[in-house]
């Protein structure tokens, strides 16, 4: 998908809303992930599950490694939630990604409510 990042995003975000309408909240988190990768690969997008995260020191030495759920486009690390609500480790977990990975452009996702949240984020590498 060659449109803006704000264009998939709205496309990860209606397929998550959609997502969300047929299965509800109280399924494990694992069920969302599979589910909105396959909903984005029927949308021919690239979408790796499971996407390795690698955090080095300053002389590229791996201090630990970390998965993101879902990596699409190779542009958008979108990380997902099950549970009641969003907090501020979540919001840490999916900085840290994006520090991580030098991705700008990231998307917190809780399925885990009976009204789905959604953040954006962006760490400008400026």
């Amino acid at each position: 998908m060659k449109n803006s990042i704000f264009a998939l995003c709205d496309v990860v975000r209606e397929a998550s809303f959609d997502l969300h309408r047929h299965l509800r909240h109280g399924h494990l988190e694992k069920v969302y992930e599979n589910g909105l990768a396959h909903r984005l690969r029927l949308q021919r997008l690239d979408v790796q599950q499971q996407h390795a995260v690698q955090v080095c020191d300053r002389d590229g030495t791996v201090l630990g490694e970390y998965t993101a759920d879902l990596m699409v486009e190779d542009r958008l690390i979108v990380e997902l939630k099950a549970c009641r609500s969003l907090c501020d480790e979540h919001i840490a977990q999916l900085l840290g990604y994006l520090r991580a990975t030098g991705v700008e452009h990231g998307m917190l996702i809780n399925f885990g409510s009976p009204q789905i949240e959604f953040r954006k984020f962006v760490l400008s590498n400026n």
